[in-house]
């Protein structure tokens, strides 16, 4: 009789495949490419400020078809799942207690979406879209 514990054997490529909660785990992790991305691409923009003529090369390359569907990937992908997603986890990161009673997680991300709308409404109406 062996002494060793058994160990499930796991793939090591694959083992986020499995369950939804692993998937959506993944998903969320792969943002740090795309924070990296915007990182080395802000850190170039400011490196060609320098010059006007690196300045118009830089915003040149930026209205390539491939970067301007990038940066609509990006900012679908920022914008609709990762808000819904911290917009889900805020009532377990930040739990109001009222008196003995605990405020219902509902309200909390109702207020999250509420406190969104009202601050894209005035970057709207600053911005002179509205």
């Amino acid at each position: 009789m062996s002494r060793n514990p058994y160990v499930r054997p796991v793939s090591k490529t694959t083992w986020y495949m499995r369950q939804g909660r692993y998937k959506k785990y993944m998903l969320r992790e792969v943002t740090c490419l795309l924070v990296g991305f915007y990182s080395f691409l802000t850190i170039f923009a400011l490196a060609s400020l320098a010059s006007p003529e690196a300045w118009a090369s830089f915003l040149q390359s930026q209205q390539n078809n491939v970067m301007v569907g990038f940066h609509a990937f990006a900012l679908i992908y920022f914008l609709i799942y990762m808000t819904f997603d911290w917009f889900k986890l805020a009532p377990k990161a930040m739990p109001l207690q009222l008196g003995e009673q605990k405020m219902p997680a509902i309200y909390i991300v109702i207020a999250h979406y509420v406190a969104w709308a009202a601050a894209s409404g005035v970057v709207f109406w600053l911005a002179g879209v509205i």
